[in-house]
């Protein structure tokens, strides 16, 4: 087997595991590249069907590629598909875009954090534990509607790469957290040999990482071999630039770059040029220990 093979293999080991473990589970969507080859692992590890849940975090700031692409395929593939928002936040206007403006020691100031804090953060923990409405998409009618359903997920399957920032190089296949989606990096179990912690005590809530081991170049090299859709950010539009990662429109950038598809991509990697920039240089919110913060208290 090449390494794409034996990735592809050990992804879809951690899915069964966490599908024969945990009874509530559902699965991160962010429609960016690396939980959309997790899409793809997981209908391959389930023959097509995809027996849980995803869920997308909707902050509203992202960009419309990004929601119409998720939209298409969750039909396409016939998806339950569930959304989550801090209406909230949104309806008072507390968040960084809103209050961009405003001068800085302005009580109603939100910087870039403190938003991830709110649309992300508090978003995705409301959701995961039923405690916010949820919105589910409606196969017949391609109309989002509220979800009856609100116990809570215990197991949480992520996109999350240990290569992609820091904070996720510490994560493990199964990554506990506290009944508040808390991570104590200090609290994961080691493992060996194929060896995985899949039993906590009640109330525990556990991330899944079958992408754990890949590298940004991996996820490349088999969404070209898979020939697996995605966003059209990703790629050079005629203006000398692209998006490397994908987040809300206000606090991204894109990367200078001219590759135009999925090979050029590819070769682009394997140049070097790109060698000291980070993934995810081109998202603002991170700053000096941003998302590794944000991590540690719930965040993806």
């Amino acid at each position: 087997m090449d390494i794409l093979d034996q990735l592809e293999q050990q992804s879809v080991f951690i899915f069964r595991e966490a599908f024969r473990h945990f009874e509530r589970l559902c699965m991160l969507w962010s429609v960016g590249k690396d939980s959309t080859v997790l899409l793809w692992l997981a209908r391959k590890a389930f023959f097509g069907h995809v027996p849980f849940p995803l869920v997308h975090i909707d902050t509203s700031y992202k960009l419309p590629e990004m929601i119409e692409y998720r939209d298409r395929l969750a039909l396409q593939y016939k998806l339950t598909m569930i959304v989550g928002q801090n209406e909230a936040a949104l309806k008072a206007g507390t968040t960084f875009p809103a209050t961009e403006n405003l001068p800085e020691g302005h009580p109603g100031k939100i910087s870039r954090l403190q938003c991830c804090g709110l649309l992300k953060k508090d978003a995705l923990s409301n959701t995961l534990n039923g405690t916010w409405t949820r919105k589910k998409l409606n196969l017949k009618t391609g109309k989002y509607e509220p979800d009856p359903d609100r116990e809570p997920y215990h197991g949480v399957i992520v996109g999350a790469r240990a290569d992609e920032e820091g904070s996720r190089s510490k994560e493990r296949y199964f990554s506990p957290r506290d009944k508040n989606n808390i991570w104590d990096v200090g609290e994961q179990p080691p493992e060996f040999w194929n060896q995985f912690k899949t039993d906590f005590s009640p109330g525990t809530h556990v991330r899944i990482h079958p992408l754990l081991d890949w590298t940004e170049l991996h996820i490349w090299e088999y969404i070209k071999r898979e020939n697996i859709p995605t966003v059209s950010l990703y790629y050079d539009q005629g203006n000398g630039t692209r998006y490397r990662s994908l987040g809300c429109a206000p606090c991204q950038m894109p990367i200078k770059s001219t590759a135009k598809n999925v090979d050029e991509i590819i070769a682009e990697l394997k140049s070097g040029k790109l060698k000291n920039v980070a993934e995810r240089s081109g998202r603002l919110q991170d700053g000096k220990h941003g998302l590794e913060e944000l991590r540690r208290e719930g965040y993806m």
